[in-house]
């Protein structure tokens, strides 16, 4: 009896582990301006916009083309697929994962004219779980420390 409940509690967690892996990402679904977003009811996403953000955006010195080039080059040399939007636009989403799992993390990036620069707004979040145990905002500090080493930034 034992060995069946065992049993059945390991098959459950590989399908649980599978789901997460192959559960469809949905463009329109997670494809949201940082600007409009409510704040999540668990911690495990990192908001970064003027009013209501966890941090300030960033004004850089470049064209919103120059520095919406320059994140995606670093968010794909990350590891992160450009889920929705595009660089053009200045408005992408992309799709990471974490290592063991796969669990499946999203970041809005909108990068918007300001003054003669450019400032990046973004919103990092987790799809499954309460706690990201900050990898969100992890992950979004290094590309923004990144794009930062790459173009002039004030803040």
């Amino acid at each position: 009896m034992i060995k069946l409940f065992l049993l059945l509690v390991g098959a459950a967690a590989v399908m649980l582990f599978v789901y997460v892996r192959v559960a469809p990402s949905e463009p329109a679904r997670w494809h949201e301006d940082p600007r409009l977003v409510t704040r999540p009811n668990t911690p495990n996403f990192y908001l970064v916009r003027m009013v209501g953000g966890d941090a300030m955006p960033q004004v850089f010195q470049r064209s919103v083309q120059d520095l919406a080039k320059a994140l995606d080059a670093i968010a794909r040399a990350d590891g992160a697929a450009l889920l929705a939007g595009s660089v053009e636009s200045g408005h992408m989403t992309y799709l990471t994962r974490t290592r063991v799992v796969g669990f499946p993390d999203y970041t809005s990036i909108l990068i918007e004219p300001a003054g003669e620069g450019a400032m990046l707004l973004a919103f990092a979040r987790a799809r499954f779980g309460h706690s990201d145990l900050g990898n969100n905002r992890a992950r979004l500090e290094r590309w923004i420390k990144a794009v930062s080493g790459q173009v002039n930034s004030t803040r």
